[in-house]
């Protein structure tokens, strides 16, 4: 398994739902889905997302 960093190439916002299929061994594309259909419900995972884009780092390459 990797770190949890976000990447340079293959991010759509941030990079963060691209760090953490890159981390679990998802598809990016799985993850984005998952996020955007969980904002449908209620709860805080846009304040977890921008969180998560303050907290993970960038890889450097």
């Amino acid at each position: 398994m990797t770190t949890l960093t976000r990447p340079q190439d293959r991010k759509v916002i941030a990079g963060v739902c691209a760090g953490l299929a890159a981390r679990y061994g998802w598809k990016a594309s799985t993850v984005r889905l998952v996020f955007v259909l969980s904002c449908l419900l209620p709860g805080p995972q846009f304040l977890v997302y921008l969180a998560l884009w303050v907290m993970m780092p960038k890889r450097p390459y």
